[in-house]
């Protein structure tokens, strides 16, 4: 039997690296609520947020959906990911608001910073007696960023597109703060949010092999 994959993530760029590695999957968001997880952790470092949030959505999303079928096969999974970006060991998720882009860029400009995106996998209860149970195992992977020293009238240009707004550290690496960055230690598939060998991993300490979740994907009509 095929395992089905869901990620719990709105990231259309996460999205995409699934399917441009062939991944078959479908998307349910999850509403956690990120500012209170957090909150109710108490202190963390950045790291510990990410692997958090990416925990809380995986396992908001399992909950509501059917688990693996009776005899034990892969039926359903769930990933769920986060980002946060760390620079001078702060945390530093969606700016929001432009002027706290244009901070941050001030801030990383001609330096360097660390993006860790926490990766959960979740097993959905195969029964509602088991709704309670938290099945699932997680993985944190880091890259260091270095960001060119751009100006001012650069960083005014690149936050009054939006893009930086609605992404962990204020820049993308796959869109277009790509040209203001100069380089990437780690993989980069980490700083887009979603690390492809990180799931191949979990997905094998699940009893599932990545090559699995090709199958639909590559299927061929017979000639």
């Amino acid at each position: 039997m095929t395992p089905a994959l869901i990620l719990a993530s709105a990231s259309p760029a996460r999205a995409k690296l699934l399917s441009d590695a062939g991944i078959v999957h479908t998307v349910l968001v999850s509403d956690v609520d990120e500012d209170a997880a957090t909150a109710a952790a108490g202190p963390l470092a950045p790291a510990e947020i990410a692997l958090l949030l990416a925990r809380c959505k995986a396992e908001a999303v399992a909950a509501g959906v059917s688990g693996s079928p009776a005899g034990g096969e892969p039926g359903v999974l769930v990933l769920g990911c986060d980002s946060v970006f760390e620079l001078d060991g702060a945390p530093y998720g969606k700016p929001w608001e432009p002027e706290v882009a244009r901070e941050r860029w001030r801030q990383m400009r001609g330096r360097s910073g660390i993006l860790h995106t926490g990766h959960w996998l979740a097993t959905p209860p195969s029964s509602p007696r088991d709704a309670g149970s938290r099945a699932g195992r997680g993985e944190v992977t880091s890259a260091v960023v270095r960001f060119e020293d751009v100006t001012d009238a650069e960083i005014d240009a690149y936050v009054a597109t939006g893009e930086p707004l609605q992404v962990a550290g204020a820049f993308t690496i796959d869109g277009l703060a790509g040209a203001f960055i100069s380089g990437v230690d780690g993989d980069p598939h980490t700083v887009v949010g979603l690390s492809i060998s990180t799931l191949r991993r979990l997905l094998a300490l699940s009893g599932v092999a990545i090559t699995d979740l090709w199958v639909q994907h590559f299927e061929v009509e017979p000639g």
